[in-house]
């Protein structure tokens, strides 16, 4: 309740003032001459039009202008918006690129890129650009400023190099993106990064403290006139596949796929958004990565697939990390999609509208029937960057009877969720925060099926102060969604402070206390975990952070403290150790970059667990990009268990002949599971946002070398406006 009232008290903070870069203006006009993209500012149009320049530094330090300068503009004409930036160099000096692949890591490339804000609502936008080697980057804002780089469309863009500077230069068509008609104010900030310099820079000022991406402080990007409609805006994207897949492990024999689908995307306005499916496959999405699993609930793996990506946030940050209605994984997994359906995008300035239908096919080995799945999202503005959400979660088995067939697994008939949340954001981001409230209902589990949560959180340059609760009852159930642990009453504080040194190596350092606490439903105290973290960051942009903690855990069901199967802990027994580790990640200027963490201490029944990970790489720029990640754990129990040790080892290689043309070899030896896991996999765009995927999948045994199971897949997508 106090965190409520928290919420409640904040309030005035979001009213006040107008938007906190409003005075940062770029005057955008239509095009006085054709413009090609090809990285050369010589056209009249670019001569004629207005720059932004006089970019201020973001890191290391915000008090000051940027050193390295960058100069940006914009034009458009009947079909597309056109982008020029000048990334301009200290001194002649070669790039820092991973690669040519596509949605590069940020903080490992030299790189300009740049965040629309089409409804000026600071909320949601895209952001685009491009490393110094020409690798694109593109993807959709959500909740202010992250960032989903899972999402692809249709654009092009060039980076020349010259000895002094680098130019990136593109076009980007209306109707790739989503915008309201008639809105002649849109929110704009670019955002450059010289990692031989080691300095962060945009156009508008940014506090250190948040990402260049927060659309809090974006400037405006001023329209001469309200920009064009996209017109007619539908696109057909089928596939044709064709593969072999064997079951070594089963002795089964070779099975032949041949199969065609579509999506198709029709902009029913230029804010608003139909996407349709029908008999979709993602055999081309990258694999997870794995992990060595000791924990005692449910891991989460992010969404890949390209169908549920455009406007996800709508559907996917509904709740908390570990309390979401909807999870759009649990959409075929396993089981093949019929078709689907899904609406989405801004209604207006205030409303934006979520809303999916998606239908999986029975299987008759075990059972399981056809299903339905409906979701219904709501989201309504209030203040200057906060809103209230609605959401209604329906999934529902399809002319099922559980009593016909006794030898099958029992699936339910139904579950509905249903639930309203406030999110705060203040003007200028220092308060953020949430309050929600969520029902289930299922056969049977409709008392005790409630949840409510509430945080509320503090940001400025030196203090970082969270507070949060949550509630889950005993028989909340969400079958198309994530949470992994019911029945438990949590309470988390967070506190951080930063010094800054005026001189020296080191850019900043402090210490971070947090502390959980779990309570069951009658309150009785079941767990906590409570860790001091003292961080270092250094002027070279590597950081170094060492942390000790202590844990109590009363199990409440039987555990297996190595997930291997030998034995477990009962229920009800109690357990709390001391452990302490360390965080390192080296600069990023070099070819030859690393990071490790450890961890040593207490375990379950009185036992030792050493932790040890690292992750090296290696780049010959701008072609090749290896990196190995490994973990090794020690875990010392009583018997039956005894000593136990995990090895976890995913060697990389990225191959980008070009920005369009990648290969990614993929290997992952899991200790834990006895599994080796080999992908291969081949992308072509020969066309914008078209592909040829070729996709070799192996799986062996650890000991004795012995294969499991093995696929080959080969898959065409066109992209076909219509």
């Amino acid at each position: 309740m106090r965190i409520l009232l928290l919420l409640a008290f904040s309030l005035p903070f979001v009213l006040l003032g107008q938007k906190k870069n409003s005075s940062y203006q770029l005057p955008i006009r239509q095009a006085t001459s054709p413009i090609t993209i090809d990285g050369v500012l010589d056209e009249p149009a670019w001569i004629s039009s207005a720059a932004a320049d006089s970019f201020f530094m973001v890191l290391p330090m915000d008090t000051s202008h940027a050193r390295v300068k960058t100069e940006v503009r914009m034009a458009y004409d009947a079909r597309n918006i056109y982008i020029i930036a000048v990334c301009h160099l200290l001194k002649p000096a070669p790039f820092m690129v991973e690669s040519l692949r596509r949605d590069f890591t940020f903080g490992k490339n030299d790189n300009f890129i740049f965040f629309m804000d089409p409804f000026d609502d600071q909320t949601n936008g895209f952001t685009f650009g491009a490393n110094a080697a020409g690798a694109q980057w593109d993807g959709t804002l959500y909740s202010g400023g992250s960032a989903d780089l899972s999402w692809d469309n249709r654009w092009t863009s060039v980076v020349k190099n010259y000895p002094d500077k680098w130019i990136f230069e593109a076009a980007i068509p209306f109707k790739s993106i989503r915008y309201k008609k008639g809105i002649t104010n849109w929110g704009i900030n670019f955002s450059r990064l010289d990692i031989n310099v080691a300095e962060k820079s945009s156009w508008t000022p940014v506090p250190r403290q948040f990402p260049t991406a927060s659309l809090a402080y974006t400037g405006t990007l001023v329209w001469d006139a309200p920009p064009p409609q996209a017109g007619p805006n539908i696109s057909l994207i089928p596939y044709a596949l064709g593969g072999v897949s064997k079951d070594y492990d089963n002795r089964k024999s070779s099975v032949l796929r041949k199969e065609i689908g579509a999506d198709a995307k029709i902009a029913l306005t230029s804010s608003l958004n139909l996407d349709l499916t029908v008999n979709p496959d993602f055999s081309q999405v990258e694999v997870d990565k794995q992990v060595t699993n000791l924990d005692r609930f449910e891991l989460f793996f992010p969404e890949r697939r390209q169908f549920f990506l455009e406007n996800a946030d709508l559907f996917a940050n509904f709740g908390y990390a570990t309390i979401r209605p909807f999870f759009s994984r649990r959409i075929g997994l396993g089981v093949p999609i019929n078709y689907g359906a899904r609406l989405s995008g801004s209604i207006n300035k205030n409303w934006r509208i979520g809303a999916m239908y998606m239908q999986t096919k029975a299987v008759d080995a075990t059972g399981l029937p056809a299903q339905d799945f409906s979701v219904l999202a709501l989201q309504r503005r209030v203040f200057a960057r906060s809103n209230i959400r609605f959401m209604l979660v329906n999934k529902e088995s399809l002319h099922y009877d559980p009593s016909k067939d006794s030898t099958k697994p029992t699936y339910s008939q139904y579950n509905r969720n249903f639930g309203v949340e406030y999110n705060l954001a203040s003007r200028n981001n220092a308060f953020t925060g949430k309050a929600m409230v969520l029902k289930s209902l299922s056969p049977g589990k409709n008392s005790g099926s409630l949840v409510h949560a509430a945080n509320l959180q503090y940001t400025n340059k030196v203090w970082t102060v969270l507070g949060q609760y949550e509630y889950v009852g005993k028989n909340y159930n969400a079958e198309a969604g994530y949470v992994p642990r019911n029945g438990y009453f949590k309470m988390n504080t967070q506190v951080g402070y930063l010094f800054f040194p005026k001189q020296g190596k080191v850019l900043s350092h402090g210490p971070i206390l947090n502390s959980t606490w779990f309570f069951n439903n009658k309150f009785y105290h079941t767990d906590n975990e409570t860790f001091l973290l003292y961080k270092w960051n250094f002027r070279d942009q590597s950081v170094f952070g060492a942390w000790v903690a202590h844990d109590y855990v009363e199990l409440l069901k039987p555990f297996d403290p190595t997930n291997s199967g030998k034995d477990t802990l009962g229920a009800g027994t109690q357990h709390s150790w001391k452990a302490w580790g360390t965080d390192y990640f080296s600069k990023p200027q070099r070819l030859l970059t690393y990071s490790f963490n450890t961890r040593y201490g207490g375990y379950y029944a009185n036992g030792k667990r050493l932790n040890i990970t690292a992750d090296i790489g290696y780049r010959f720029q701008p072609y090749v990009n290896i990196t190995l990640s490994t973990s090794y754990n020690y875990i010392d129990l009583p018997k039956p268990w005894n000593v136990t040790n995990f090895w976890l080892v995913g060697p990389r290689i990225d191959v980008t002949f070009t920005n369009k043309f990648f290969l990614t070899t993929f290997v992952q030896y899991n200790d834990q599971q006895k599994n080796i896991n080999l992908n291969a996999r081949v992308q072509w765009r020969y066309k914008p946002a078209s592909d040829f995927f070729l996709v070799y999948t192996d799986n062996y045994y650890t000991a004795p070398l012995f294969i499991r199971t093995r696929a080959l897949v080969l898959k065409f997508t066109y992209w076909w406006n219509m």
